[in-house]
């Protein structure tokens, strides 16, 4: 079976490339990338899907910035995240899909209980109303469902669902898991999802007409068991069902398999594998969006962070599946970038280069970057782009030095300090003020570092860039440093 290459699968979806927009999954050192926002803000929104409404697309994901970390028992639910773009590339952060802060949704999602994930969203258009279906561990079902009549939200809580599967089973176990919604073409629904009784099988159960709760019409173990994350979806009177194989909580690395069926009820075909790695992550969706005359299978996968209990870094990989003339899905080829037709309206990306934001600063690891003066002044602010992880014990500073070569020449000009309780675990600009004279033409370091013995600090640092200025490295607490050719930190100096 011939693989398709990037370039041939844009021109395939949509024809001329000079109309289509670039999506980046990795970059040109093939190397994962963070995505920002157009506030500058990493995109926090793990594990959910993107649908598509309205010509604007919809990121819907779990939220760690506030510190939620799996199972640790003092750890607090962030919530659900949305972001909206008229072009894959440039994302609006649109706030929280509902209030996760009282006592009552903490009670059901932090670290002291098993968690709360998953956010999907369907649009059921007798009504008017987009529904929302999110997976939690502190009743009978495994989910809790929501209304509004914004893809946005505020989303409002509805009675609890009925599913059919583990119905006698005691509330607050670990019944059912992980899902999915489909609207077939006849407007039924259906929700996929993971079976934890039977070590993770999955099944598929037929929604009610408003798609708030289960009919009792389901197809069980449509896998042996050991698999998760289910998507679900409809091509040329073909259902797929894609899914994690293995399953393996925040694993990065899982494969991806798929299933067909000529019924959504069944019977269903032996499982094929498409990814022995899922590019890097664990299948997450495949969502389908008729764009114009044409209807792309939006496959993503989560990019988890080295199974961390925090994920605020894991990252994303997405791109449209490909189907041979059979209806197989192709096995997918992992591009590092993908297209989608440019909108009207769409925005230009806020930054050029690709930066990944990582956090290894602590008692030991320092990093610098140099900057010139382009007049004799003060700097006024320095806007840098950091985050913190692991609880650090101590705040995060700035010096600055005249240099010369991108080495330090001379004392300490400035200091500043970053206190832990600013930063958020998740990558975002932090504005602090200086006060640092400044001489025209002179090249300066900053150097950034910390004397915690907890945790670490996090930068964002391009993956490959051509700078004269320098990035430079050090691992024996600043005594020496070493610059690493060709990169940057995500960091702006203001000179006045």
């Amino acid at each position: 079976m011939r693989k398709i290459s990037a370039m041939i699968l844009m021109v395939l979806l949509f024809g001329s490339t000079l109309q289509a927009q670039e999506i980046k999954n990795f970059g040109p050192d093939g190397k994962q990338i963070t995505k920002f926002d157009q506030m500058g803000k990493a995109v926090d929104a793990h594990d959910g899907e993107i649908a598509y409404f309205g010509g604007t697309y919809y990121l819907y994901g779990t939220s760690y910035d506030c510190g939620f970390e799996w199972n640790n028992k003092t750890a607090p639910f962030c919530g659900f995240k949305t972001y909206s773009s008229k072009d894959m590339v440039t994302w609006k952060d649109e706030g929280y899909l509902f209030d996760a802060s009282t006592p009552l949704w903490q009670s059901r999602c932090d670290g002291k209980t098993y968690g709360c994930f998953r956010p999907h969203v369907i649009f059921n258009p007798k009504n008017k109303t987009y529904v929302l279906w999110i997976n939690v561990y502190d009743n009978v079902s495994g989910y809790r469902v929501f209304t509004s009549k914004s893809p946005i939200g505020p989303f409002t809580e509805q009675p609890e669902p009925k599913i059919s599967i583990n119905s006698n089973m005691p509330a607050a176990g670990l019944n059912n898991g992980d899902h999915d919604l489909f609207i077939d073409d006849d407007g039924t629904g259906y929700l996929a999802f993971t079976d934890w009784r039977t070590k993770g099988t999955i099944v598929i159960e037929q929604l009610t007409t408003d798609y708030l709760s289960g009919t009792g019409k389901v197809v069980k173990s449509i896998t042996p068991g050991q698999t998760e994350a289910p998507a679900l979806f409809k091509r040329k009177g073909m259902y797929y069902l894609t899914y994690s194989d293995p399953n393996c909580g925040y694993c990065s690395g899982t494969g991806t398999s798929y299933r067909t069926a000529k019924n959504v009820l069944g019977p269903w075909s032996e499982g094929k594998k498409i990814s022995d790695n899922s590019c890097g992550g664990q299948p997450s969706f495949v969502s389908t969006m008729k764009i114009d005359s044409e209807t792309i299978y939006l496959y993503g996968s989560d990019l988890w962070n080295n199974a961390a209990k925090n994920e605020a870094l894991a990252n994303f990989y997405w791109a449209p599946l490909t189907f041979a003339e059979d209806g197989a899905i192709n096995p997918m080829e992992c591009l590092k970038s993908f297209a989608v037709k440019k909108s009207t309206t769409a925005h230009q990306m806020l930054n050029e280069e690709d930066y990944l934001a990582t956090c290894d600063i602590n008692s030991n690891l320092q990093r610098s970057q140099t900057f010139t003066a382009i007049k004799t002044g003060v700097l006024a602010s320095v806007e840098i782009t950091t985050l913190k992880s692991g609880y650090p014990d101590q705040d995060l500073n700035i010096d600055f030095y005249p240099a010369t070569a991108g080495k330090i020449n001379g004392s300490a000009i400035g200091k500043v300090s970053i206190s832990e309780k600013e930063m958020g675990w998740s990558a975002k600009p932090i504005v602090v003020k200086t006060n640092v004279p400044l001489k025209k033409n002179q090249q300066y370091v900053a150097v950034i570092h910390s004397n915690t013995t907890k945790g670490c600090y996090g930068l964002a640092l391009s993956t490959i860039i051509q700078s004269k200025e320098m990035t430079s490295i050090s691992k024996d607490k600043g005594v020496s440093f070493e610059v690493e050719q060709d990169k940057k930190l995500k960091i702006n100096f203001n000179i006045k």
